[in-house]
């Protein structure tokens, strides 16, 4: 079987499967049907983790165990595969999250934040500092900072980035906004981005930044994260930032942007 490195590689992003497994799956798609013996001398898989692999693709929704003997199995159309893995992902996040639900009335996260409490007493402020690798990670900081903002949120960012903000952290923005506390974003204003700064112009006070490129966020002007690279021209797992908790860095940050903010384009102005 002739598969290309390449081709593996993205099966295995796509689907989250190991090197195995994806393997073995390719191989009996090339069959339609084949046992495990034929499998492993095809795939280049040990004998001896074939039977493995292929009890974890049957439990997966990849393939199918044909009834007599010899035992054999019988790969399934891609587009079923597609489904399949799709409802199991569902299902499983449905039950991860019920779980995970459960723990805010459990003696397990009281212990856990027992130990956070206990540890946070040994680090200054201004240890509380680390990098954020990949855009979604960054989100969810962000995101966090947000939730637990008491005064104040300032957002600049790119004119895709405002894109990005509306759907990654508006939930937080609104609840943020009816704590009482005061919201703004400078970004790009295009044809591209403008009903989206409309919409976001409901929780945040937004204006237009044209010759000033940025992306970072301050909040209560005591939590810093800036982002390193330029998404023009980075992949979102890529992404690169820092988290700091600084009150005089972050705050001496925010005294630069409110000189820039006065000279920004409200939204307003814009038809």
């Amino acid at each position: 079987m002739i598969v290309k490195e390449e081709f593996l590689s993205r099966l295995r992003k796509i689907f989250d499967l190991n090197l195995y497994e994806v393997k073995v799956w390719a191989a009996l798609l090339s069959r339609g049907t084949s046992s495990a013996g034929e499998l492993s001398n095809i795939s280049d898989v040990p004998r001896s983790r074939t039977y493995d692999i292929l009890e974890s693709l049957e439990k997966k929704g990849f393939i199918v165990m044909k009834l007599g003997k010899p035992i054999k199995f019988v790969a399934l159309k891609p587009d079923e595969v597609v489904e399949r893995v799709k409802r199991n992902l569902i299902v499983n996040a449905q039950e991860k999250s019920k779980r995970l639900e459960k723990l805010k009335g459990d003696e397990v996260l009281g212990e856990l934040n027992n130990l956070f409490t206990t540890g946070v007493k040994f680090i200054e402020p201004s240890d509380l500092t680390g990098s954020l690798k990949g855009r979604q990670n960054m989100y969810n900081h962000l995101d966090m900072m947000v939730r637990e903002a008491e005064s104040s949120v300032t957002i600049v960012t790119s004119a895709d980035g405002l894109n990005r903000k509306l759907e990654a952290l508006m939930p937080a923005l609104e609840k943020a906004k009816k704590r009482g506390v005061t919201i703004r974003v400078a970004a790009p204003i295009t044809s591209d981005n403008i009903k989206i700064a409309k919409e976001m112009s409901k929780v945040a006070e937004i204006r237009n930044m044209e010759k000033v490129k940025a992306r970072f966020a301050v909040v209560d002007s005591t939590q810093l994260v800036f982002m390193l690279l330029d998404d023009d021209k980075v992949h979102p797992n890529y992404d690169i930032g820092v988290w700091i908790n600084t009150e005089f860095f972050a705050g001496a940050l925010e005294n630069i942007f409110e000189n820039s903010w006065k000279k920004f384009t409200p939204l307003s102005k814009f038809k």
